[in-house]
Formats: C-alpha cells, structure tokens, sequence
C-alpha cells in the first residue's frame, strides 16, 4: 500500500540556498500533502513566494515540525544541530546541508544516484555533502565501478557563492573599486578577491590542509564507501566567479583504463553531460553549468604521471548540484522509497 504523499518543510527558506530548494522542488514537480517555509525569528512574518502564491515565513522553532515528514534544511550548522533532532524525534526525515552531521557514523552521506541504498539506514537524519566532493561523486562513482579507485588529488576552483551572499557582495564590490584604482579592505575572505585567486577555503588543519580539503577527502570516503587504503588529497582555492565550482582531478585506477572507453561510459552516466572535444575547443566552463543540473565533465586524457591514470575537469552548479539540487533529489528518493 502506498503511503499518502509527505507534509514538507523547508529550513532557512529565505537564504541564498534555501530560495533555490524552492526553485528546485517547483521545476521537479516534487509531490506533497502541505508545505511549509520556516526561517529564523527575525525572517518571520515576512512574505515568501512559492509556485506563483505569496506564503508567510514561520520561525523555526520545536512545535514548527509538528506534522512535518520531510524537511529540506539549509540554515547553517548550529541551527541544524539544535532542531534535526527535535525533527527527527517527532518522526520527521531531517534533510540537511550543512556540515553538522556528515562524519557523523549514525548519519548517512548521501548524493542522490550515487548511494541511494544508504539511505535506508537514516535514523531520522540524512546528511547532504559539502558542494565540492558532490560535484565529483557522480563521475567518480561510475568511473570506480569499473576502473576501482587506487588514489586521486584534486583541486578545486570554488566561486565565491558558496561563502554566501556576502561572498557575492563582496567580489562585486571589490571588483569596481579596483576598476578605478581605489584601495579595499577584504571582509568575507583574509585577501581581495576581485582579479585574484586565495588557495584557502576554510581554517586550517593541525595537518596543513583546510577543513575544506579534508572534507573532500574524508566525505568521497564515507560516501563510496572507500578504506584507507585509497589514497585522496586536494587543494582548495577561491576564484572569482559568482556561481559554479570547477575542479581538475588526477584519478590512478587498480584496473587498466582506456580514456576513449572512460569517454563513453561518463556520456552514458546519469546526471552527468560529457563536453569533450578538443578540435572545437569543447570543454566545460563554470558558465556553462550556472542554473543547470549537470556535471559537466571534460579535458579526458589517459595521465602521463599515474600509471592506469585518468585526468579530467568537472564544472557544476555549486548551488545546484552541490546544495539545493542534491536536496532535493534525496528527498524525491525519501518518498519513492517510502523511508519517511
């Protein structure tokens, strides 16, 4: 017997990624019985607008998740970890995309098409990754089914939407006073980021990488279900570009690999769009992924450094597929599944 469609939610409604869920679930045609929007105190009572209706924003708060199924969150770490299990004690599937519950051993990390069987063992909590690792989950994971991960090293090219509004702000600041030749005093990142690169995201660790590189490593891990035997370092730098995360990544494989063959299988990946052509200068580029829902891969080439070696580029939505999107889908698959 099929359950009746799920009362929604969605936590921190009125941000960067929270309007963007809204997006997502009208052009998904997500199905439910009730939706509700839920921001903090000083959100509420404003007016949101959802599938052409104006809705009035609730503070989030415990009685909010009375009745609540699913809720889609995207309102920071600490607002996640105060009222996920709250939710998830009144029988409501937590959805969350910050970072608060991702190496957590009792929460799955989950990339929709990738792990879905994971899901089943969420205990009223399911983590969504960080933007970067699930960019590359999806090619990665098809290419590790037939090829099988030995080591990889990545860097990551990460726009400034993923630091926030005030990260957009400022490069659009930062940028026009350089243009005239005035000084700037950066606030959302430690240098100028306007006609520069910073190769920090993140504080650093005891390690010399930052909690973002090691996201990467520890999150592809958890994720495909990886030992510690696979090698995984990354390097992660802040661009200035508005939306979408590019990374370049250096793949060496147990099993012998041909890049004509790794060309067709990623064409033939769901959620995956190959743009790989270099006699017509065809490859992906951050522009070509804002607002769309692939991962864009191109620049495949057998690697002259690994043996069984692969590189390739990848481009994504870092809004999309990284936060809102991924979202989304592992709440369509909560419902198709029937694990709330």
């Amino acid at each position: 017997m099929t359950k009746e469609l799920p009362n929604i939610a969605v936590l921190g409604a009125t941000g960067v990624v929270g309007r963007e869920i809204l997006n997502i679930l009208e052009e998904n045609k997500v199905e439910y019985k009730s939706i509700k929007f839920l921001a903090s105190a000083r959100s509420a009572g404003s007016q949101i607008e959802f599938k052409g209706e104006k809705h009035t924003v609730i503070e989030a708060n415990e009685q909010a998740f009375e009745g609540v199924n699913i809720c889609l969150a995207s309102a920071g770490g600490e607002t996640s970890k105060k009222f996920a299990p709250i939710a998830a004690k009144k029988g409501c599937v937590f959805i969350d995309n910050s970072s608060a519950f991702r190496m957590d051993e009792n929460v799955p990390l989950v990339i929709a098409g990738v792990n879905d069987e994971d899901l089943r063992k969420h205990k009223g909590i399911i983590a969504n990754p960080n933007c970067s690792t699930s960019q590359l989950m999806l090619p990665l994971k098809a290419l590790d089914e037939k090829y099988k991960v030995k080591r990889m090293i990545v860097s990551t090219y990460q726009a400034v939407s993923g630091a926030g509004l005030k990260a957009i702000n400022e490069l659009t600041d930062n940028t026009k006073t350089n243009l005239v030749g005035m000084p700037y005093e950066p606030e959302a990142f430690k240098y100028e980021i306007a006609f520069n690169v910073i190769p920090q995201i993140d504080v650093f660790c005891e390690n010399g990488y930052t909690k973002e590189e090691m996201k990467v490593t520890n999150e592809t891990r958890k994720i495909l279900h990886f030992d510690e035997n696979v090698k995984i370092s990354c390097t992660a730098v802040r661009v200035p570009v508005y939306i979408g995360h590019s990374e370049s990544v250096s793949v060496e494989f147990e099993n012998e690999i041909n890049e004509n063959d790794a060309k067709e299988l990623l064409k033939n990946t769901w959620g995956v769009e190959l743009r790989d052509d270099i006699s017509t200068f065809t490859y992906p580029t951050p522009k070509d992924a804002a607002g769309k829902n692939p991962v864009y891969v191109g620049r495949i080439r057998k690697s002259i450094a690994f043996d069984n070696g692969l590189d390739f580029f990848c481009v994504a939505d870092n809004l999309r597929i990284g936060a809102a999107l991924n979202t989304v889908r592992i709440a369509q698959k909560v419902i198709e599944m029937e694990l709330y």
